[in-house]
């Protein structure tokens, strides 16, 4: 049962790395399609709003990329010098995604200030219908991407995807910014091309400190949520021959869970018995818990009166909380 258990891990984990690489690459594929569209329209069309939002785009295939990277090195088995897995190769992805797209909207608020504060606004040239007709196609296919990348990111707990799918948002709604700007600068307001780059700036830098905020917090144990911890106690306290629950400690590590429990039985139970209870809690638990992927369960004889009013298990309030995402749409 113990091995069956352990090939569904396995799987699940070939699983999450074919299904992150197809969604990552979609998105190269999407991402540049898009950005050789609105560079074209951003050069031709003398938009500068949309050249900022075609050098967004190709920072999106970079970033599959990377997601790709992670991917496949969070999905290496265990070995010698990392006998817990490479989960934590994931965040790390994420963090790198975070990172680029922090210097990406850094590099387009510069470029905007630069032509605000130049003193030459009347100057601008007026930006022509190509670049309308760029902004609406990629506001249309970076929605689409966030939402089909936000799908299996949601599906598989992945935060690379998840924060890859909010840079399609964030892009999307740089495109709305673009739009917005163009028609404004069209309508004689030039100034407004700039200050639309400006708004995609600060949305971009929101979102890259939040993507950053939660790959940190994986990366540094956090405990799992208390409703979390509650339901793999009773998933334990339900195997036969348990008496209770003692102390139980989990961490996440990467997308997995980590399990560490002391369970009670009968004092007077011999110890092959009190093997066979700890094995049965570890396979109940692992196959209710698609995300744990590694249990301690500790045995200890119950030498109270077992009859009486049952404790309640021990969870660490103190490091329990609930574990924060990528702010959803």
């Amino acid at each position: 049962m113990e091995e069956t258990a352990r090939g569904a891990v396995q799987e699940g984990t070939k699983e999450f790395e074919k299904t992150a690489v197809r969604v990552s690459n979609v998105s190269i594929i999407g991402n540049t399609a898009l950005s050789l569209l609105k560079l074209f329209a951003g050069i031709f069309a003398h938009s500068g709003a949309m050249v900022s939002d075609a050098v967004h785009s190709a920072s999106d295939v970079f970033s599959s990329v990377i997601v790709i990277v992670g991917v496949k090195m969070a999905s290496k088995e265990s070995d010698e010098e990392h006998p817990y897995g490479h989960e934590r190769m994931e965040p790390v992805a994420a963090i790198v995604l975070a990172i680029i797209l922090g210097i990406v909207g850094l590099f387009i608020g510069h470029t905007a200030l630069e032509k605000l504060l130049s003193g030459s606004i009347e100057e601008l040239q007026i930006p022509g219908v190509l670049a309308l007709a760029a902004a609406i196609v990629s506001i249309a296919g970076k929605e689409a991407m966030y939402w089909y990348t936000r799908h299996y990111a949601k599906l598989l707990d992945s935060g690379a995807l998840m924060a890859d799918a909010w840079h399609h948002r964030s892009d999307a709604l740089s495109s709305v910014g673009s739009l917005i700007g163009i028609a404004g600068a069209r309508m004689g307001y030039r100034w407004l091309d700039p200050v639309a780059s400006l708004v995609i700036c600060v949305f971009i830098e929101k979102v890259a400190y939040d993507i950053f905020v939660n790959a940190i917090k994986k990366m540094v144990d956090q405990a799992c949520s208390v409703e979390v911890q509650q339901g793999i106690v009773e998933c334990a306290k339900a195997q036969a021959g348990v008496l209770r629950i003692g102390h139980i400690q989990t961490r996440e590590f990467g997308n997995k869970i980590y399990v560490d429990l002391e369970a009670f039985a009968d004092g007077g139970i011999s110890l092959t018995r009190s093997d066979e209870i700890a094995r049965s809690i570890h396979d109940a638990i692992e196959r209710q818990f698609t995300k744990v992927k590694h249990i301690v369960v500790v045995m200890k004889p119950e030498t109270g009166n077992v009859t009486g009013e049952e404790s309640e298990p021990e969870i660490e309030a103190g490091t329990v909380a609930a574990a924060e995402t990528v702010p959803e749409a």
